[in-house]
Order: structure tokens, then sequence, then C-alpha cells
């Protein structure tokens, strides 16, 4: 179709081309022509058909350039279409050659196909003769085992008259005893019904009687009320008188109570978990024999840790300045008539019932459950061991050596850490970190940190723990093993556990001594706080025009631990 197209288009520019090739010739000869007419008329003189020839020959020499133009365009297309023409027919014949190899092929698809159904039909014969072969053989076993069914079914019959006779006698049997169990049930929930009655009854009268008991503390409550308004209204009264700020005053005494009862609150919690543990290493300690036998030695145990226990709070605990006194410990080891009348009421009642057992078994907490080798006679003359001579003077020596230091450090006797160049001032001691920092704590948590001791001085130098600041002696213990001599540049640990029990800062310091003098490492301890900070100090708009809006974004943040509102 586009060779068509194409020599159709060829045909016509062809005619198209001597159609306009003769308007040339002929547009020529008229150009000659006039042209000739215009040299007669001038040699006669007439400038008015002069003139107009000029005009005409003007106009076919225009015609002339078109057709020119047009010719040269038309031998263009003429020639675009004879390279198409030679490329149609080009790919005709390529696509020819392809039309060819494309029948080949399909007619080598066409015999691949035909031997390929073929094969397939013979394979299906095959398989509907061995599909065949198989449903035979599977009727002749189904006809085997419907008859194998047959005769099973017989059987499980007979099987299941003979089970039914036995399993009647057997029902029969069960269902007497059956009926046995329920009479037996039927009496025991009478019984409990009876006794849950009784329960009833009994539990209406302790409720009658509470409730007379409820009413009365009502009362009670509601007279410590009106006296506690009495009260507020004098204090008001009588700040008032004074000239004071009542609100103020009244809020700082409400506040100060609230305190009070907490403190007391928390002494209460900590005589409670203190029984607690003395009650659980107690346990620990006692032997198996001696954990089986009868409840009263155990309440004569725990009366003596009463006793015991309160003696220590009120010397350790409710005076802390003092100081725990050793007639505590000899409380504690002995248990003598002075631990009733320091104690409260309470526990005095408690030991009067034990009464003897309790000093039969202080008498026996005494002796030890385990022989030990203190308890056996060793003569160490008998033992014959012949040593050197200069090894038992370096050794005693060395002990006496050993002997002067203690007793210098004890009493307090320093020395100047010094070389022959320079000698050492400052701390000898350096802590890794610098300062022990529990920092945002929870209440009840427990809390621990390593801290690192570096000998800092010229020479070896000994360490040893002193203690902890008072404020930090019921939250703070210190583990620390004593290393001995240490060399310039040795380091040692010890271990800090933190247990906050109220949520407040502390602080205070670890105490050390060292044959130098004395140092400390400082110990802080802070709750969690809220730390808001602005990232701008300055906020600049700049040069602004009137009516222009410009917004600048500031973030706050929060550094601490502790969330916290804003406005």
């Amino acid at each position: 179709k586009n060779l068509q197209n194409i020599t159709d288009v060829f045909l016509s520019c062809s005619d198209m081309l001597s159609a306009c090739r003769l308007r040339s010739k002929m547009l020529a000869k008229q150009l000659d022509h006039v042209d000739m007419e215009i040299e007669r008329e001038e040699e006669a003189g007439n400038v008015a058909a002069v003139s107009r020839l000029r005009a005409v020959s003007s106009r076919l020499c225009t015609e002339l350039e078109r057709e020119k133009e047009l010719e040269l365009s038309l031998a263009l297309t003429l020639k675009q279409n004879l390279l198409e023409m030679w490329q149609i027919e080009t790919e005709q014949e390529k696509h020819d050659i392809l039309h060819e190899k494309l029948q080949k092929d399909e007619e080598e698809l066409q015999m691949q196909y035909q031997e390929e159904r073929e094969v397939r039909i013979w394979k299906e014969k095959i398989t509907a003769l061995q599909a065949e072969g198989t449903r035979r053989t599977r009727e002749k076993r189904e006809k085997e085992a419907q008859r194998e069914r047959e005769e099973r079914n017989k059987k499980l019959l007979e099987d299941a008259k003979r089970n039914h006779e036995k399993a009647v006698c057997f029902l029969r049997q069960s269902m007497a005893r059956i009926h046995e169990q329920n009479a037996k049930e039927e009496a025991k929930a009478q019984e409990h019904m009876e006794r849950r009655i009784q329960a009833v009854l009994s539990l209406k009268t302790s409720i009658t009687s509470n409730r007379e008991k409820l009413q009365t503390l009502q009362v009670l409550n509601k007279a410590k009320a009106l006296e506690a308004k009495k009260e507020e209204m004098k204090m008001r009264e009588a700040i008032q008188a004074e000239g004071g700020n009542v609100i103020k005053k009244i809020f700082l005494h409400k506040r100060q109570q609230e305190q009070e009862k907490r403190k007391e609150a928390f002494r209460e919690q900590q005589k409670s978990r203190k029984m607690e543990i003395v009650s659980r290493i107690l346990q620990e300690r006692a032997p198996p024999h001696k954990q089986s036998k009868s409840q009263s030695p155990t309440k004569a145990i725990k009366a003596r840790v009463i006793v015991i226990f309160n003696c220590i709070f009120k010397t350790c605990v409710l005076s802390p300045k003092l100081g725990c006194s050793p007639l505590v410990y000899s409380l504690a080891g002995e248990g003598t008539a002075s631990q009733g009348e320091s104690s409260e009421d309470t526990a005095q009642d408690v030991l009067q019932e034990s009464g003897d057992e309790d000093t039969e078994r202080d008498k026996t907490l005494l002796v030890p459950e385990f022989p030990g080798l203190w308890n056996l006679e060793f003569d160490l003359h008998k033992v014959t061991k012949i040593e050197d001579p200069t090894q038992l003077a370096l050794r005693t020596i060395r002990t006496q050596m050993a002997k002067k230091e203690k007793e210098k450090l004890q009493t307090g006797i320093l020395y100047k850490q010094s070389v022959p160049a320079q000698e050492h001032k400052g701390c000898a001691f350096h802590s890794k970190p610098s300062c022990i920092h529990f920092k945002d704590f929870d209440v009840g948590q427990i809390y621990k940190k390593k801290i690192i001791l570096t000998n800092a001085s010229y020479s070896v130098n000994y360490c040893r723990l002193v203690g902890i600041s008072e404020c930090l002696k019921d939250f703070i213990s210190v583990h620390f093993d004593p290393p001995g001599k240490m060399s310039s540049g040795m380091s040692c640990e010890f271990l800090v556990t933190f247990k906050p029990m109220i949520n407040k800062g502390l602080e205070g310091a670890v105490m050390f001594m060292a044959q130098t003098g004395s140092f400390s490492v400082p110990l802080k301890c802070t709750v969690k706080t809220c730390m808001l900070a602005l990232d701008k100090e300055l906020i600049d708009f700049g040069s602004l025009v009137v009516g222009e809006t410009i917004s600048r974004p500031i973030s706050l943040t929060n550094s601490g631990a502790l969330g916290a509102r804003f406005r």
C-alpha cells in the first residue's frame, strides 16, 4: 500500500513538473515577445504602450520565477519519492525473504505438533489401559474388604451383647455405691450448713459490737476535730492579737504537723523493717531441729528481739548525735534485766509471759552450736620445726616495724611524703570520680557505684576507712577492704551503696585516713528536678515594613529528669 501511494505521488509530481516546465517555456516565449514589442514602441516613441508593456514583462518575470521555484520543489519531491521507492523495494525484498523463512518455520512447527499429538494419543491409550487394570484390582479389593467387614461386624455384635450384659451388672453395683456416697455427702452438707449458720450468727453479733465501737470512734473523731478547730481559732485570735500574718502561720503550723506525722510513719516503717530483718536473720541462723520446736520459744525470742531493737532504735535513731552506746551491744549479747527497763510496756508483758524459758535460752544462745578450734587445747611447744635464725630475725623486725606504724596511725602521727628532689603536697590519694554523685534517684531503689582510689604520693602509703557523714548513715553503706601497703601509682576500689528512703537531697563525704593525713571523697545525692532552658536570649526580628508579619521559633528544653508544666 505504501508503495502504491508513493508511485501515485511520484506520477502526479512528474505530471506537475512537466506541466510546470511547459508553462515556464510559454512564459519565456511571451517575455521575449513583450521585449521585442517594447523595443518597437520605444523606437516609435509611444510612452504609454512602453509602460504598459513593461508592467506586463515584470508580471511575466515574477510568474516565471514562481514557476522555476515550483519546478525546483517538484524536482526535490521527485527525488525524495524515488529514494523512498527504492527503500521500500529493498525492505519488501527483505520482508519476502523473512516471510518465506516464517512459512518454513510454521510448517516445521506443524510437523512437530503432529508428532507430539500422536505421542500424546499413544500415552493416553496406555494410561487408559492402566486405569482400567487398576479399577478391576480395586473392585476385587473392595469386594474382599466388604466380606471382611461383614465378618467383623458379626463378631462386634456378639461382643457387644456380652459387654452389655457385663455393663448392666457393673452399673447396678456402681449405682448402689453412688447412692451411698450421695447420702454421706448430704450428711456432710447438712453439718457444713449448720456450721455456716453458727458462723453467720457469730458474725452478726460481732458486727453489732463493731458498730458500737465504730460509733464510739466516730464520736471521738468528731470531738478531736472540734478540739482542733477550737485550737485553730485560739491560734488565730492569738496571732491577730499579736498582729502577725494569720494564714501564713496556720499554714506553717499545718505543714509542721504533717511533717511530724510523716516522721512518725517513717519511724514505724523503720521499726517494722528492722524487725523483719532481725526475724529473718534469726530464722536463717536457727538449726532445723530448733525451728521444728513449739511456738513458745519463738515468742520469747521475738519478745527479746523487740526489747533489744527498741533500745537500739531509741539510742541510734531517735538520738543519732549521741551514737550507739556500748550498753546497747551488751543488751543485745547478754539479755539482762536492763533490757526490760529500757523497752516499752508491751515488750515487758511479753517477756513476763515467757518467764524462765527466756533466761535458759539466753544461756544456750551464748554457747556456739558447732565446736571450733578455740575449744581444742593445743600445745605449741609440741610442734618441732627447725627454722633459720636469720629468717626469724627478719620476721621479728618486720612485725615490730608494722606494730610501730600501726600505733602511729592510731595515735595520729603523720609522715611527710618526700623524695630527694621534691616534697609531696596536697591529698595523698585521688579518687575517680572525684565526687560520688547519685543523680535523679527514686525512693525504694538501690544504687551502687564503684570508686577507685589511687596513691598519688611519692612513696608507699596506707589507707583505711574512717566513716561517713552523720546525715548519710541511714542511707549509705560503704564496702572497703583495706589493701595494705600501696606503692605510688597503685589503686584500690571501694563500693558505695545508696538506698534512698526519703525524696530529699543529701550531701556529705566518705572519710579515709592515710599515712600522710586524713582525706575525704565528697558524696552528693540529688533528687529529680526539672531544668528548663531556652535556646535564645534575644529574639531579633531585624528590619520590618509596616503591616508585615514575621515569626521566629523558640525551643524550650527540659534537661532534667522531672516533668514540668509551663505557660
